[in-house]
């Protein structure tokens, strides 16, 4: 099965988080190509996506949301993972909680742009130069600390997961035909549930 991991990174951590799922799908038999979504030509070359992006303003990057709107009829009948990066882990004392709450206003947002079969937020990389003063003195003054904050078991877990569940392709094959090419609106690819439920958290990894 061929695979799009692809990513939109603003500093890194991004990009070494897709390339890492992308090392585990590949050792699991997978045929994975790890991208930046700003250079994917022929989307419908793929048979199943990988999608993430680094975190500015509680939204994805312009360049990934470009992605998914431009994209969209490929991604109705196909099998698709997203993942986020953000900083919930550099977070400190009461104000860890907004993690979570991050978590879930770009998923929300994520929802109405594509169905997707889960996703999940990661803590990447945050150093002094990849934020502003007024950000720093914020950062400084809410106890919080720069650091790489990449959770690779947790990463490697998440990738096992979607490796060990093939049978979506054989779903969005036929969902294909069901939607008439895609012309359609986006249905769940989860045993024909309805698309509110496709995006189940199953826990923290």
């Amino acid at each position: 099965m061929t695979v799009l991991v692809g990513y939109a990174s603003a500093h890194g951590s991004t990009r070494s988080i897709a390339g890492r799922i992308g090392t585990v799908l590949a050792e699991r038999g997978l045929q994975a190509d790890v991208r930046s979504m700003a250079g994917v030509e022929d989307a419908g070359a793929y048979e199943m996506f990988v999608l993430g992006s680094a975190i500015h303003d509680r939204t994805w990057l312009p360049e990934a949301l470009d992605f998914l709107a431009r994209e969209r009829d490929v991604l109705a009948i196909r099998p698709v993972w997203l993942f986020s990066v953000g900083v919930p882990a550099a977070l400190r004392g009461p104000w860890r909680h907004f993690g979570a709450k991050e978590e879930g206003l770009v998923r929300d947002e994520l929802r109405t742009r594509v169905t997707a079969v889960d996703h999940r937020l990661f803590s990447g990389v945050f150093l002094r130069e990849h934020t502003s003063l007024v950000g720093h003195l914020l950062f400084k003054a809410l106890g919080c600390r720069y650091g790489d904050y990449r959770d690779w078991p947790r990463v490697e877990a998440w990738a096992s997961t979607i490796a060990a569940r093939p049978g979506y392709a054989a779903r969005s094959r036929r969902g294909a035909a069901d939607l008439g090419g895609g012309t359609r609106g986006p249905r769940s690819l989860v045993a024909g549930r309805p698309a509110k439920e496709s995006w189940g958290h199953s826990g923290k990894a």
